[in-house]
């Protein structure tokens, strides 16, 4: 198992890290809004989600990936009424690509996020 790291993304907010390859897989650590320059979450959902995919497609280039080798991707969301906007969002950090996604909503996220994605990454 390798450990990826990179300081233009947020660091662990525990004891974690921000992603790890595994039997050709990288998994990403979930995500959240929060800008790697203040340590702060950024307003609003549409801003918020934003961030994350910043933040994941930083992590994704210090192991050497774009989301064009997402194999997998979880959300989690706090209010499902988003779900249009959220579509809008990850549509544009995907492009053609269309890997394998879910959808959850959930009651609360790290920090009061709006939303937080993991990701499975082929190597």
């Amino acid at each position: 198992m390798r450990r990826y790291s990179t300081d233009s993304a947020p660091a662990a907010l525990g004891p974690y890290a921000q992603a790890v390859s595994c039997g050709g897989f990288l998994f990403t650590s979930g995500q959240v809004g929060i800008d790697p320059e203040t340590g702060e979450l950024v307003e609003g959902f549409e801003g918020q989600t934003r961030q994350v995919l910043t933040n994941l497609t930083a992590v994704l280039a210090a192991a050497g990936r774009t989301p064009q080798h997402i194999v997998k991707a979880t959300i989690f969301v706090t209010d499902l009424a988003e779900f249009p906007r959220l579509n809008e969002l990850y549509g544009t950090f995907v492009g053609d690509h269309r890997p394998a996604r879910s959808t959850v909503e959930v009651s609360a996220l790290p920090k009061g996020a709006l939303v937080e994605i993991d990701l499975v990454v082929a190597l």
